[in-house]
């Protein structure tokens, strides 16, 4: 009888719970579970160039699948490495293992070469991380990583020596099959009641939908009708709830704009759902509030809660609606989607292409969402890019939208990218890169030709971090530390082995994504943008004002006229 590896055993198991691919960056401390991987052809290992790569795209497929991805690193700086994107995966509530291995155990201790304590640097950005210390322990600590990362649709990691990954495995003597937590849960009658009638009692409920109302549209349609509630929508949420929605407003927010902000600030009942919007600044100050929530931890620790409900969306609203009259007033409703339909007025009029020496980026957010394919997937970077993918990206029940919501990382997009193309090969993956956050994780553009992943990359390159530059001038502060000299980034895939095309007309933009979305292989399309475009957020305070009105004068007095200028012109005269 073959004599089985814990690294093989590992392999066998991982393959049992539905995985296919791992990403990773191979090290001598992971060969026996690389080697594992090689020789099987029902699983196989995804390389990229750089660890935090394999843990952002572990999540864009934890986060498009619902099932458990995983990404690997060897000991010491490989699996550290992977810290940030893990972090993302946390906050996200994506379900990812990661195998963290580590130096052999017989060194564990003695500050040996790339030494590091795994267990201790992941323990904030997981809810189960446990050493491997004997091939005994396998597979029940693997079975239970596994379960937990499913279950609390978290992060789960496995540290293993890479020694012990090459010992004689023990074998099971039974196996517990995996499942996800896709169980519904119901408030208790007494809570359900209590939130029924403070929501009967309210003139003008306003309802703040999460990525929580994912697969429960129906029951969120039928509790705005019954309460005549304009809906506004939590950036994660928009491609689960702004489709085909006749109570959309929009989304809220630093990113949002005016009429989600106003639906919330005029009501005087908000009904939260499956939503842990963090800005306190953009609740209402005076509303009586219902939330419900699966996990009662974030009830209330966003806003004063009056009526807490601890469940999941759809099986909570279905429970609530019988209690609630359908209202015949929608005085409140009516006026909320009259003022969105101003506010996406006024969005569109600034997605226009601009003058023939720079391109607005709204207009090249529109033309990237009227030019993908029906079911494409998203994936755009944190700042401003964000800010155009919520406000002009039209979702439709197939389309998905990929970010990093919660943990705001810089150049997740690429790496969110290569798990979405990698994990569905047929559809078509664009990018909203920023160029700040392409050139931080830049060295995996080869990743997409190595393992042949046809993504489109659309760089928005307007020479700067751009969110960055815009906090600062609401600050009152001079912009510094955000110029970009940036490269050719189509010369630099070309390089690559990728399609590249440069645009700086806004006569060449819509040719050049037809051409580049339609190219058989990974393409970049460098779009040279306005770098003075305000995103401004949906209301202004009187300290960003004043805050704007002190950068202007400084900005003069300093000798940078220019960029006043500049403002003006791309921002007042077009």
């Amino acid at each position: 009888m073959k004599t089985v590896s814990v690294a093989e055993q590992i392999v066998e198991t991982l393959v049992r719970a539905g995985v296919r691919q791992v990403y990773g960056v191979a090290g001598d401390s992971l060969n026996s579970i690389t080697e594992a991987i090689r020789v099987r052809t029902d699983i196989r290992w995804t390389p990229v160039r750089h660890e935090e790569t394999a843990a952002f795209a572990a999540g864009a497929e934890a986060h498009l699948t619902g099932s458990l991805a995983v990404c690997a690193g060897s000991c010491g700086p490989g699996n550290t490495h992977l810290i940030n994107g893990l972090y993302d995966c946390h906050r996200s509530r994506v379900p990812v293992l990661a195998i963290a291995a580590q130096v052999p155990s017989s060194e564990i201790g003695s500050s040996y070469f790339q030494e590091t304590h795994p267990e201790k640097i992941f323990s904030e950005c997981s809810t189960y991380c446990e050493t491997i210390a004997h091939p005994s322990q396998l597979p029940r600590v693997l079975e239970i990583a596994i379960a937990s990362a499913l279950g609390k649709k978290s992060v789960s990691v496995l540290v293993i020596p890479g020694d012990v990954s090459a010992q004689a495995a023990v074998q099971a003597t039974r196996s517990t099959p995996f499942v996800t937590a896709d169980s519904s849960v119901r408030p208790a009658p007494s809570a359900i009641q209590r939130a029924a009638e403070l929501l009967q009692q309210a003139k003008n409920v306003t309802i703040l939908a999460g990525s929580g109302c994912a697969g429960a549209r129906d029951a969120l349609f039928k509790i705005a009708e019954h309460l005549k509630a304009p809906i506004v929508h939590a950036a994660r949420a928009k491609e689960f709830v702004a489709y085909d929605n006749p109570y959309d407003v929009g989304v809220t927010g630093l990113i949002g704009f005016a009429s989600g902000y106003h639906a919330l600030m005029s009501c005087d009942a908000l009904l939260m759902l499956g939503t842990d919007f963090p800005y306190p600044q953009f609740y209402p100050k005076q509303a009586r509030v219902v939330q419900v929530d699966i996990r009662p931890e974030q009830i209330g620790r966003r806003v004063a809660v009056d009526a807490p409900l601890v469940g999941d969306v759809g099986t909570t609203v279905k429970a609530l609606l019988p209690f609630l009259p359908v209202k015949t007033d929608r005085t409140h409703l009516d006026t909320a989607l009259e003022h969105y339909r101003r506010s996406r007025k006024s969005l569109d009029e600034l997605a226009t292409p601009g003058s023939g020496r720079t391109i607005h980026p709204q207009y090249l957010a529109r033309m990237i969402d009227e030019i993908a394919a029906k079911d494409a997937i998203f994936a755009c970077d944190v700042g401003t890019p964000t800010v155009w993918a919520t406000r002009y990206l039209n979702m439709n029940g197939e389309r998905r939208l990929l970010g990093s919501w919660s943990h705001g990382s810089m150049a997740n997009a690429l790496p969110q990218a290569i798990g979405a193309q990698t994990t569905y090969p047929a559809r078509q993956v664009v990018t909203l890169s920023g160029d700040g956050g392409l050139a931080m994780l830049l060295g995996d553009l080869l990743t997409l030709r190595q393992v042949e992943l046809p993504v489109k990359i659309v760089v928005f390159n307007n020479g700067s971090y751009g969110f960055v530059e815009l906090e600062q001038k609401a600050a009152g502060l001079l912009t510094f530390g955000t110029d970009l000299k940036n490269p050719d980034f189509a010369k630099i895939a070309e390089a690559s082995g990728m399609l590249g095309i440069r645009v700086a007309d806004p006569a060449d933009l819509s040719a050049a994504l037809t051409r580049a979305f339609s190219h058989d292989g990974p393409a970049l399309v460098d779009v040279i943008t306005a770098r003075q475009e305000l995103s401004m957020p949906p209301t202004i305070d009187s300290a960003q004002a004043f805050g704007f009105a002190t950068y202007l004068s400084k900005a003069i007095i300093n000798g940078r006229g220019d960029e006043v200028l500049d403002l003006a012109l791309t921002n007042l005269w077009r």
